[in-house]
């Protein structure tokens, strides 16, 4: 039954990906993990060798130009990049800018976790309010209404 119980829990992760989280698991504890501690380690990117999404971030930010000429630590760091638009990288602060590229970085950490190709082109994310226009009535009553404060 834990055998059953284990596979059923790591079936969404390659062979390679749960042997890497597995040694990781038993290097740094004294006893041998559970299942739950092979899941969270299976998750975490430096498993697969990849940077920290922040450090990813600082990669892509502080990148030269041509960006496909530069030595990237790897090819998920230069696609969530250009996923992201270099130029809004590189012209909005870390606040505004992170987010979007954090959530590109992970959508592609969790390609190679499932041994996808990565070369994809990501989907932009839908804004969190989509704004709609008034109807032309309302428009019009809103302009008077600021003819009439001037």
């Amino acid at each position: 039954m834990a055998k059953r119980l284990w596979s059923r829990l790591l079936v969404d992760y390659r062979g390679d990906v749960i042997m890497r989280a597995a040694e990781k698991a038993v290097k740094e504890s004294g006893w041998l993990p559970n299942v739950h501690e092979v899941v969270a380690r299976c998750d975490i990117a430096d498993v697969l060798g990849l940077p920290d999404p922040h450090r990813a971030y600082m990669e892509a930010c502080r990148a030269p130009s041509p960006k496909q000429e530069y030595r990237w630590s790897h090819p998920a760091v230069y696609y969530a990049g250009r996923a992201s638009d270099w130029f809004f990288l590189a012209n909005n602060i870390e606040e505004v800018a992170y987010p979007v590229f954090k959530r590109n970085y992970e959508i592609l950490l969790r390609r190679l976790q499932n041994g996808e190709d990565i070369q994809m082109e990501i989907a932009p994310a839908l804004p969190e309010q989509i704004e709609r226009p008034l109807p032309r009535e309302q428009q019009q009553q809103r302009l008077q209404q600021l003819k009439s404060l001037l």
